[in-house]
């Protein structure tokens, strides 16, 4: 186990590079300078070339890209992630300041997807072809087909302006982060029902299922103890993407909801073209996925006893 964990902690330093090169490479690409946004938005009056180029000095952006792509990587390394180009303050602390808010988005979301996802999957495996099963995959369609800033805009619209329930937008209580988690689970549901579903419809029929049976075993045993462990096997493979395509949709649901994560952060650095901003919370929130992926191949050897990882 320990020689398989040094093995997959090692193949997520090529990945971050990769990724950190790409986003390095595209922020470069885009039109705009963040030297003059920022005297743009601080001086507000006409821009001198001496203040210009005084600024780029300042910040290194006159350095060879080479030499700034470096610069970024070696503090990386050392767990520095630059100095953001628009807040003048350390990237580790923003990102930190944020992370808190933005992990509780996607759990919260990943536990709504989960607390609606599986009890629909499993009544339409054990009810197959009957009016449960059509009603939970029409569900599973619809919430998979739907845009997740659509449905935020409509949560707002419904439990907010008409019902009053929950406020529509900040992040200063439990129930503020309701509505947006209730976007993220709605939508990650439909697939986790489908799956669930399919996996379940194999597993009922497996010999040791209706060995079970055969021994006189309750039928509720039967579905929780041994039909769901072993169906939840691939459902774990996609927990996982789920909890990253919740990372990626923060992005636009603490836009929506005006929410102080880090996905509202990359929007704002973006569009101040703040380079070292960028890149710290793309390679920090990729390096969280890499992990929760890592956490959940540990998870197949606690569901299924067969699968060994290497010594």
């Amino acid at each position: 186990m320990s020689r398989y964990l040094l093995s997959r902690v090692m193949q997520l330093i090529p990945v971050l590079f990769i990724i950190s090169l790409v986003v390095f490479a595209i922020m470069h690409v885009l039109p705009g300078d963040p030297a003059e946004l920022m005297l743009a938005g601080a001086e507000g009056g006409a821009i001198t070339p001496e203040r210009l180029m005084e600024l780029k000095e300042q910040m290194g952006l006159n350095d060879p890209l080479v030499v700034q792509f470096g610069r970024f990587i070696g503090g990386a390394l050392v767990g520095d992630l630059g100095e953001s180009i628009r807040f003048r303050t350390p990237v580790t602390e923003l990102i930190l300041d944020r992370f808190g808010s933005t992990i509780a988005l996607s759990l919260g979301g990943l536990f709504i997807s989960l607390a609606v996802g599986l009890p629909l999957g499993m009544l339409a495996a054990v009810r197959q072809n009957s009016w449960i099963d059509v009603f939970a995959m029409g569900f599973a369609y619809v919430g998979a087909s739907m845009p997740v800033y659509w449905v935020g805009l409509v949560m707002i619209l419904l439990f907010s302006f008409n019902l009053g329930w929950f406020p529509p937008a900040g992040a200063d209580s439990w129930r503020s982060l309701v509505l947006p988690a209730m976007t993220l689970g709605i939508v990650s549901a439909g697939v986790i029902s489908r799956l669930i579903r399919s996996s379940m419809v194999e597993v009922l029929s497996e010999d040791y299922i209706r060995a079970a049976r055969a021994k006189g075993l309750g039928e509720r045993l039967i579905l929780w103890r041994h039909g769901l462990k072993n169906a939840m096997i691939p459902v774990i493979t996609m927990l996982g993407l789920q909890f990253g395509a919740m990372l990626a949709g923060a992005v636009v649901i603490e836009t929506v909801f005006s929410r102080p994560g880090i996905g509202r952060l990359v929007v704002s650095a973006i569009l101040q073209k703040d380079y070292p901003l960028v890149q710290g919370c793309i390679v920090f929130l990729a390096a969280v996925y890499l992990l929760v992926n890592l956490l959940v191949d540990l998870a197949y050897a606690w569901l299924d006893p067969r699968i060994r990882y290497g010594a």
